[in-house]
């Protein structure tokens, strides 16, 4: 099909989009590639239509009567084709209300010179080569515009006045070009025609699972997006942003106890359940956990949030209430839960899988966030110290923590003495600024060039939360000024925020010494808020291996596939061990608890066992031996004392061994002993800085060591 074709067909109300489409999600970036490959004419994809006399809801004002016969609908290309007719027409498809279209991707224009794409910008002004792409198909613009302009600027001769006109035809040519289209015949059935749509979708933005559950959803439902859409809508009215992917997976939980298998929610046979479920939700619930978060987690936006998926198992217990609220208790349950999911960032790997076990443990336990603390703390301590506060910037899970606590003991804004709780407008939405001004501690020498100094600079125990009112007018005066003003005019802010009162440390040499004090209190009084929240006694579960492995590796956790035989080249390789090594001090020497090093399992989370490595022992192998080889490396590198530390331990999975060593937090310095290419012995030192292990430059060794072993 031709494009100006597929352009009058819309315009004549013969081609049409399905309600079950998702919105336009384009960016100016697709739309760019789009058009550069029409021009080139180059392969642009295939467009999958239905041809229908039985067509589910339709987008746009048009309804659907047995008098118009067959019509067709377009289920993939949906995207291109819009954007083809914005550019081309100016306007808007007739299915698209302008509310819904969110991305501006008009005003692209053409260079007629090169055939560069690119959206408004002042270098266009006053240069003709530059032509909107809009103008050209509407015929606004000739190219005889475009000559009669260079000419009176002198910048015409014969071989441009040609590229132009080639060029330009090259452009118009666009609505000649044609999709290849692929239909699906008049006795399909909407579910069958949604199941082929979901298979051929991969190309393009691609649909989320959620995104074509959604689809089989409205396909038998047909009103199912409108009202997730109307009900999005009112939550944002009160601060919580949600895409509608975030219903559907309420939905799953609420009706499967699941997080993962969409496909449970294909079927026609799930229409009343999910029409009851959805009603529950839509009436009650999700207004009911949004109000509990603002009232007793002080959650005010949803952006506070690290990741929405802490409020499905939420949603589901209080879903699964006979009058869905909460007690007291369970409502402190809940919260402390929640909390923890923040900060120990429960979803930030492995969601789905995370988040089926978490709504299997709401279905089965009576008392069911205990357990899942419980889960939490299996991997990772609960427990806030003031090393892992170290460098942090605003994006550490422990800021959002802190900016909750102070709203929890009516913090006020330093300047202007507004409770930072609930700020109505913008005027007193509230802002993160830094205490020491970073051009005060750049001059002192926290630098870019320092990468520890500088991640000192920016770390969130040197930020306050202010308004913005406050943030704008703030001058540019000394931290000690600025404090000691604000401890004049509101006495009791500095203490609500945690900021230490001695006006001694307010000064630029004393940053450092201000750091250390503030991450003290803050770490002292954040864990007795957590505490203190309620008792929670701690489930009986267990996190399995395979669930740390499930993970992937993060600050705590790293996988190597074998210790000495080399899997690519199929023969002993001496150097894996030293970089086994390398893991071990790092763990020993980051600002974490310490970590666990797991040999039998690759970086991509496949389990790959020990055999290689037992086959390189000289008895043979087995865990013994292996163990009994680790330790021996450990000694020879830290000597016994060291290697008493380090636990080893097996286990089997799928049939295979794997060997776990934990490693504590060191209390001395750690190095590796290592031989140069030259044969010369030489010493490095390693820290674990996210999921790998990285060595610090000589001249930066002495002073991590002084914030790291003697603070």
């Amino acid at each position: 099909m031709q494009i100006y074709q597929i352009i009058d067909k819309i315009n004549d109300s013969q081609l049409f989009v399905p309600a079950f489409q998702r919105e336009y999600v384009w960016k100016r970036h697709h739309v760019k590639a789009l058009f550069s490959s029409l021009i080139k004419k180059y392969p642009t994809g295939t467009l999958l239509t239905w041809e229908t006399t039985n067509p589910p809801e339709l987008k746009g004002d048009k309804k659907y009567s047995s008098e118009m016969g067959a019509v067709k609908l377009i289920l993939d290309g949906q995207q291109r084709i819009t954007t083809i007719y914005m550019i081309l027409t100016g306007e808007l498809p007739p299915y698209y209300k302008p509310e819904e279209i969110t991305q501006n991707v008009q005003r692209l224009y053409a260079n007629l010179e090169t055939l560069e794409l690119e959206y408004q910008r002042p270098m266009m002004e006053n240069n003709p080569f530059w032509v909107n792409l809009t103008s050209i198909f509407k015929g606004e613009v000739r190219s005889s515009c475009i000559r009669r302009k260079l000419r009176e600027q002198g910048k015409l001769d014969g071989a441009t006045e040609d590229l132009i006109d080639d060029n330009f035809e090259k452009i118009k040519a666009i609505k000649e070009r044609s999709f290849e289209e692929q239909t699906i015949p008049v006795e399909a059935s909407i579910k069958e025609a949604i199941d082929i749509f979901y298979i051929v979708n991969a190309s393009g933005v691609n649909l989320t699972d959620a995104e074509l559950a959604l689809a089989q959803i409205c396909g038998y439902w047909p009103q199912a997006r409108e009202l997730f859409k109307e009900k999005l809508l009112k939550l944002k009215r009160h601060g919580f942003v949600f895409k509608l992917d975030f219903i559907i997976f309420a939905l799953l939980a609420v009706t499967h106890d699941m997080g993962s298998d969409m496909k449970r929610l294909h079927g026609q046979e799930n229409k009343q359940n999910i029409k009851d479920a959805w009603k529950k939700l839509d009436d009650q619930i999700l207004d009911y956990v949004v109000k509990l978060l603002q009232t007793h987690a002080y959650v005010d936006h949803s952006d506070e949030i690290n990741s929405h998926f802490a409020l499905i198992p939420i949603i589901s217990f209080v879903f699964k209430k006979n009058d869905h609220t909460l007690s007291e208790n369970e409502i402190r349950r809940v919260v402390k839960w929640f909390y923890y999911s923040q900060l120990r960032q429960r979803y930030a790997s492995q969601s789905l899988q995370k988040l089926d076990k978490d709504l299997s443990v709401i279905k089965n336990k009576g008392k069911p966030f205990a357990e899942l603390l419980t889960l939490i703390e299996q991997e990772r301590n609960l427990t806030i110290t003031q090393d892992e506060l170290v460098g942090r910037d605003v994006r550490h899970p422990c800021f959002s923590l802190m900016r909750w606590y102070f709203k929890s003991k009516d913090a006020v804004c330093l300047g202007t003495g507004i409770a930072l709780r609930q700020n109505m407008g913008p005027k007193y939405a509230l802002e993160k600024d830094h205490i020491f001004p970073y051009a005060e501690l750049k001059a002192s020498g926290f630098t870019v060039e320092n990468r520890f100094k500088y991640a000192l600079a920016q770390e969130f125990t040197n930020r306050a939360i202010l308004t913005q009112e406050e943030n704008q007018k703030k001058s540019n005066i000394s931290t000690h000024d600025y404090l000691q003003k604000v401890k004049e005019k509101y006495p009791s802010s500095l203490e609500l925020q945690c900021i230490p009162s001695d006006s001694s440390l307010w000064t630029t040499d004393r940053f450092e010494d201000f750091l250390t004090e503030r991450r003290a209190i803050l770490v002292k009084e954040l864990n007795e808020f957590l505490n203190g929240i309620t008792d929670v006694p701690l489930g009986e579960g267990t996190v399995d291996l395979l669930d740390t492995i499930s993970e992937g590796e993060h600050d705590a956790l790293e996988f190597k596939a074998s210790l000495r035989w080399d899997i690519n080249k199929r023969k002993v390789n001496k150097e894996l061990e030293e970089v086994v090594l390398k893991s071990i001090a790092a763990f020993s020497n980051g600002h974490g608890d310490g970590g666990k090093l797991i040999i039998g399992v690759d970086d991509n989370q496949n389990v790959i066992g020990l055999e290689g490595d037992y086959t390189t022992l000289k008895d043979g192998g087995g865990r013994d031996s292996y163990e009994l080889h680790i330790r021996n490396l450990i000694i020879k590198q830290w000597g016994v004392e060291f290697s008493m530390s380090v636990k080893i331990s097996f286990e089997e999975i799928s049939g295979e061994d794997v060997c776990v060593i934990d490693v504590k937090r060191g209390s001395s310095p750690l190095y590796l002993k290592t031989k140069d290419k030259n044969g010369l012995q030489q010493e490095r030192f390693f820290v674990r800085a996210g999921n790998s292990s990285q060595q610090i430059k000589i001249s930066e060794i002495n002073q991590y060591i002084n914030h790291r072993f003697n603070n």
